[in-house]
């Protein structure tokens, strides 16, 4: 069994859905290439300077994701973006240009390339727009909300075809009557609409349904093909900034959920990252690792490797690794720890403090059942208890567990509360990118230095603030009373216990 996760565990990464390919996908990508053979020619620089240079722009273009079209693409609202990354190369490669001569050719041909690919895009742009037109991109677009905003953006696609948008239906929970279009079923069944209708843009216009009620059900879009797009409340007032993100769609914003870390592409970039990484690490800290599995086999009785099973993607169960810190026991499973266990060894809180305890899961992330970064694992015994009591616990299940987390670099270790770490978690998972991972690293690296103090203090500061209160026993470990119901159980974890619940 152990082997079989082992060996599916790779093919997991690839499981996240990318988006549609929409016809004509690469059009702009393809006259984007030519606009860069083209400027870099007219320079008479087609050497490996200036195929360096080309090459470069062309990939910081396709890796930022310049290249897609947008619903109403327009050379003057994206020239501050584009100049921003056409930059990019140029910085990167001046510094390594070591004849004067050659630097000033350099510095004369970048703003004739940067000309060209600004020219090439106004090109492209007409030609999307002109395709969608004739009815060469037809994406069915669902909308979802029939009040006044959901049926001013279906009108608005019906009498402008350029944006290669067809509204479909409605979602919403009244009758379609005096609507320009059918209410295809509720917003809760938007996963099967989606699917029933092969459906390729959600536009998110609220109605009915409340947003505490549309969040859970908007990301399960997240399993789909599709892309999101929401109005944002208050877009008259300015609300709705102008960027990469954000459309027109004739005079109301739409802002595209950004959902980098579930799609198939940006899973393998995190994926190669992690291989070439965690194999760096695993290296430097061989003799570290040598070190604590000697002084743990030599501390108290027992193994050095602490096995536990925990809940990592989409709830799958695995078996996570640590060295072990505490004395053997038989109640890790069901037991929530705080901080002064008397069971620790004099090693294990060394390692704890330093986190060198936590080392052996890069065998975890070698192996594809973790991830360097993402939300920490619980153990299943507590997961279905918090994903009762706190909402949003399970969507944080939706990418892979990692070593550390957005929640851990803020202090949220320990007893801390549940339920911001569930908003730490979803946080991360909807704004994730590679830097926000290496920031992510970079703190970590900075919490491990300072010895575990900022760790310690903001735990208990936390735990405090947060009243999370827990029945604590004999042994300094807390326990839940076993007659409690699982989501009762999680409410004493979650919430501030009554007086009469403490025996």
């Amino acid at each position: 069994m152990a082997l079989s996760r082992t060996v599916q565990a790779p093919l997991d990464w690839r499981v996240a859905v990318a988006p549609r390919r929409p016809p004509l996908a690469a059009l702009i990508p393809g006259i984007d290439a030519l606009s860069l053979i083209g400027g870099v020619s007219l320079m008479a620089q087609l050497d490996g300077l200036g195929l360096t240079y080309a090459v470069l722009t062309f990939l910081v273009l396709m890796c930022t994701g310049s290249h897609r079209a947008r619903i109403n693409p327009l050379v003057g609202d994206d020239i501050p973006t584009l100049l921003g990354r056409l930059a990019v190369p140029v910085l990167v490669i001046a510094p390594f240009i070591g004849s004067y001569v050659d630097l000033a050719h350099f510095v004369r041909m970048s703003p004739v390339v940067i000309g060209f690919v600004l020219f090439g895009r106004t090109i492209s742009y007409k030609l999307v727009r002109e395709a969608r037109a004739v009815g060469l991109v037809n994406e069915p677009t669902l909308i979802v909300g029939a009040g006044t905003l959901g049926v001013k953006a279906a009108t608005t696609l019906q009498d402008h075809p350029e944006f290669g948008l067809v509204p479909i239906g409605f979602l919403d929970s009244f009758d379609d009557s005096g609507l320009p279009l059918p209410i295809l079923g509720e917003v809760g069944e938007l996963e099967s609409v989606v699917r029933t209708y092969d459906v390729s843009r959600v536009i998110v216009a609220f109605g009915a349904a409340r947003e505490p009620q549309m969040v859970p059900i908007i990301r399960a879009c997240d399993r789909l093909p599709v892309e999101v797009h929401v109005m944002p409340r208050f877009f008259e007032l300015g609300v709705a900034k102008e960027g990469s993100f954000t459309d027109d769609l004739w005079g109301i914003p739409l802002v595209r959920l950004r959902r980098s870390a579930l799609r198939t592409v940006a899973w393998r970039t995190k994926r190669v990252f992690d291989l070439i990484f965690g194999s760096v690490l695993l290296v430097m800290s061989a003799p570290i690792f040598a070190a604590a599995a000697a002084a743990v086999r030599l501390s108290s009785p027992g193994p050095i490797f602490f096995r536990q099973r925990r809940t990592g993607q989409r709830g799958e169960v695995f078996e996570m690794l640590k060295f072990r810190t505490l004395q053997v026991n038989d109640d890790a499973d069901t037991t929530w720890n705080v901080a002064n266990d008397e069971r620790r060894t004099k090693v294990g809180r060394l390692m704890r403090r330093l986190s060198i305890d936590e080392l052996p899961q890069l065998l975890n992330v070698l192996r594809g059942e973790m991830s360097l970064v993402g939300p920490r694992p619980e153990r299943p015994y507590f997961v279905d208890q918090f994903r009762v009591a706190v909402p949003g616990y399970d969507d944080r299940h939706r990418v892979p567990a990692g070593m550390t987390g957005w929640a851990q670099v803020h202090g949220l270790r320990g007893d801390t509360s549940i339920k911001d770490r569930a908003v730490f978690d979803n946080h991360y998972v909807e704004n994730w990118s590679l830097w926000k991972d290496l920031v992510i690293l970079a703190r970590t690296v900075g919490t491990v230095v300072n010895l575990g103090v900022a760790e310690s203090s903001w735990s208990h500061a936390a735990r405090a603030e947060e009243g999370l209160r827990v029945e604590l026993g004999s042994a300094g470990h807390a326990q839940l009373p076993s007659e409690a119901k699982p989501e009762e159980r999680a409410e004493l974890l979650v919430e501030p216990v009554p007086p009469d619940v403490v025996s």
